[in-house]
């Protein structure tokens, strides 16, 4: 990986993060504290990015996929489970939400760190914008995984999804009641300029 990459860290673990991948922020870190996972437990990541929640999952889960839509991504957390010595527990997948998996694919836990910045469409035109770009609302990303992710877990399983107040954490709650799964706020976050982010637990 060339030298334009940064390294940042949580905890124990070390994480190299290339210029075209989205570089770990508060929500990133703020989730992975808040990441509890099952021993053995199958574990779904959507939007991977550098890898660091699928890494830090891989120390119980039993498996992990990690997805991302974009390919420097895909190859980045493929480095960072290498170095994190977690490689053998963690398949990787390029596709846009769920595309990539089978549709027989059922996890114990989904974990989504969403696109959630309300933006205008031409600003999620690069690799790297598209991590954070949710869309006009702010939903456009949110809204189409609540949709398909149900499909995907197992009877017991569960879902996190962080995203911004900024973006209707009723709304989430909703959608997701409509699909049938209880949702609510895990934990919260207060960030400057009366926005705070939140980690949404939905089960079924």
């Amino acid at each position: 990986m060339h030298s334009q990459n940064k390294r940042v860290y949580f905890g124990n673990y070390a994480f190299f993060v290339d210029e075209n991948v989205y570089d770990p922020a508060e929500d990133s870190f703020f989730f992975a504290e808040n990441l509890a996972v099952e021993a053995g437990a199958q574990v779904l990541e959507i939007g991977t990015g550098c890898g660091l929640l699928s890494v830090v999952a891989a120390k119980e889960a039993g498996t992990v996929v990690a997805s991302d839509v974009n390919p420097y991504a895909v190859r980045c957390a493929m480095a960072n489970a290498i170095l994190n010595r977690v490689r053998s527990k963690i398949a990787f997948l390029q596709g846009d939400l769920f595309n990539a998996l089978s549709e027989t694919s059922k996890f114990d836990l989904i974990i989504f760190n969403s696109p959630y910045l309300p933006v205008d469409e031409s600003e999620a035109a690069s690799w790297l914008s598209r991590a954070w770009a949710g869309g006009p609302t702010g939903r456009k990303v949110i809204d189409c995984f609540i949709v398909e992710a149900p499909k995907y877990l197992k009877q017991s399983g569960r879902i996190l999804l962080m995203q911004s107040t900024l973006t209707g954490v009723a709304e989430t709650i909703e959608r997701f009641s409509e699909r049938c799964l209880h949702a609510r706020v895990l934990s919260e976050r207060a960030l400057p300029f009366f926005e705070s982010i939140v980690l949404i637990e939905a089960t079924v």
